[in-house]
C-alpha cells in the first residue's frame, strides 16, 4: 500500500470540490471589480475641461490622446472589462489634465506676446513724439510777414553756450554792435 493512496471513492470527490473552486474563483473575480463610474466621470469631467481651456488650440495631440483613452475606457466599460476602463479612464484624465495645464500655459504666452507688442508699439509712438518735439524745439518757428513777432528770442546754440571760458568770467567787450531795432517796431 501507498502512502499518499486516495482512499476509494475520493478522485470524485475531489473533482467536485476543484469545479467549486474553480466556478467560485470565477464569480469573485467578475464581482470583485465594481464598475469605475467615479473614474469615468471624472476623465469625462477633466475632457470638458481641457476643451474649455482651449487645448484644441494649444494642445491638441494630448488632447486627442485623452480623448482616445476615454473612447477605449467606453468600450472596455460596454464589454464589462471593468478593470481595463478604469485603467483607461485614470490615463484618460491624467492625459486631460496635461492638455489643460499645456492650454493655460498657451494661452498665457499668447497674453504676454501681445502685451510685448503692445508695449513696443508704445515706446515707438513715445519716440516718434520725443523726435517730433526735438526737431520742433530745433527749428525755431518763421514769423509770418504780416503779423509782428510775439516770441521771445531763440535760445543760443549749444556750442556757444558750451565753450569753457578761458579765464573764468569773461566780460564782452563794448565794441559790440547792437542788433539794429527791427523796422516793424518789434524788441530788438
Amino acid at each position: 500500500m501507498y502512502i499518499f493512496s486516495p482512499p476509494a471513492g475520493s478522485p470524485r470527490r475531489i473533482r467536485t470540490a476543484m469545479a467549486v473552486l474553480v466556478l467560485a474563483l470565477t464569480l469573485a473575480g467578475c464581482a470583485s471589480v465594481p464598475p469605475p463610474n467615479d473614474s469615468m466621470n471624472q476623465a469625462q469631467n477633466q475632457l470638458q475641461m481641457a476643451r474649455d481651456a482651449g487645448a484644441a488650440d494649444y494642445a491638441p495631440v494630448d488632447l486627442g490622446f485623452a480623448q482616445d483613452k476615454f473612447q477605449q475606457a467606453q468600450t472596455a466599460m460596454a464589454e464589462r472589462k471593468y478593470a481595463d476602463a478604469a485603467s483607461l479612464a485614470e490615463e484618460s484624465r491624467a492625459d486631460a489634465e496635461l492638455a489643460q495645464a499645456k492650454a493655460r500655459l498657451g494661452a498665457a504666452r499668447a497674453q504676454i506676446q501681445s502685451k510685448v507688442q503692445e508695449n513696443t508699439r508704445l515706446r515707438q509712438e513715445g519716440e516718434q513724439a520725443a523726435a517730433a518735439a526735438r526737431t520742433q524745439d530745433v527749428a525755431p518757428a518763421q514769423p509770418s510777414s504780416s503779423a509782428p513777432p510775439t516770441e521771445d528770442m531763440p535760445a543760443p546754440s549749444s556750442s556757444v553756450l558750451s565753450a569753457p571760458p578761458a579765464d573764468g568770467f569773461q566780460t564782452v567787450p563794448d565794441t559790440v554792435q547792437q542788433p539794429a531795432a527791427n523796422s516793424q517796431g518789434g524788441q530788438p
